[in-house]
Protein backbone atom coordinates (compact mmCIF):
# COMPACT_ATOMS: atom_id res chain seq x y z
CA UNK A 1 0.00 0.00 0.00
CA UNK A 2 1.54 3.35 -1.08
CA UNK A 3 1.10 6.57 1.19
CA UNK A 4 -0.46 9.02 0.06
CA UNK A 5 -1.48 12.24 1.86
CA UNK A 6 -3.67 13.65 -0.21
CA UNK A 7 -6.41 10.84 -0.02
CA UNK A 8 -5.10 9.66 3.33
CA UNK A 9 -8.44 9.29 6.52
CA UNK A 10 -6.91 11.54 8.69
CA UNK A 11 -7.94 11.86 12.48
CA UNK A 12 -7.21 13.99 15.26
CA UNK A 13 -5.42 13.26 18.68
CA UNK A 14 -7.90 11.79 21.64
CA UNK A 15 -6.40 14.70 23.44
CA UNK A 16 -6.98 17.72 21.42
CA UNK A 17 -9.76 18.71 23.49
CA UNK A 18 -11.62 19.24 20.31
CA UNK A 19 -9.37 22.27 19.39
CA UNK A 20 -9.87 23.23 15.63
CA UNK A 21 -6.36 23.45 14.56
CA UNK A 22 -4.05 22.59 17.95
CA UNK A 23 -3.64 18.85 17.50
CA UNK A 24 -1.43 15.95 15.96
CA UNK A 25 -3.07 13.44 13.25
CA UNK A 26 -2.04 10.22 12.85
CA UNK A 27 -3.49 8.19 9.24
CA UNK A 28 -4.26 4.69 9.80
CA UNK A 29 -4.32 1.78 7.67
CA UNK A 30 -0.51 2.14 6.52
CA UNK A 31 0.58 -1.28 7.51
CA UNK A 32 4.53 -0.86 9.02
CA UNK A 33 4.06 3.16 9.44
CA UNK A 34 2.25 6.11 10.86
CA UNK A 35 1.92 8.97 9.09
CA UNK A 36 1.53 12.14 11.58
CA UNK A 37 1.14 15.85 10.66
CA UNK A 38 0.09 19.48 12.40
CA UNK A 39 -3.34 20.53 12.16
CA UNK A 40 -2.11 23.88 11.65
CA UNK A 41 0.01 22.82 8.42
CA UNK A 42 -2.27 19.92 6.74
CA UNK A 43 -0.97 20.80 3.71
CA UNK A 44 2.66 20.72 4.60
CA UNK A 45 4.41 17.11 4.22
CA UNK A 46 3.77 14.87 7.01
CA UNK A 47 6.28 12.71 8.95
CA UNK A 48 6.32 8.93 8.16
CA UNK A 49 7.17 6.90 11.48
CA UNK A 50 7.87 3.03 11.42
CA UNK A 51 4.67 1.78 13.20
CA UNK A 52 7.36 0.14 16.15
CA UNK A 53 8.86 3.81 16.81
CA UNK A 54 5.36 5.19 16.59
CA UNK A 55 4.52 2.75 19.60
CA UNK A 56 7.40 3.62 21.65
CA UNK A 57 6.75 7.38 21.45
CA UNK A 58 3.07 7.11 22.52
CA UNK A 59 4.09 4.55 25.12
CA UNK A 60 6.44 7.07 26.40
CA UNK A 61 4.11 9.70 27.17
Amino acid sequence: MIFDPGTAAWRKSSYSEGGANDCVEVADGYPGVVPVRDSKTPASRPLVFSAASWSAFVRTL
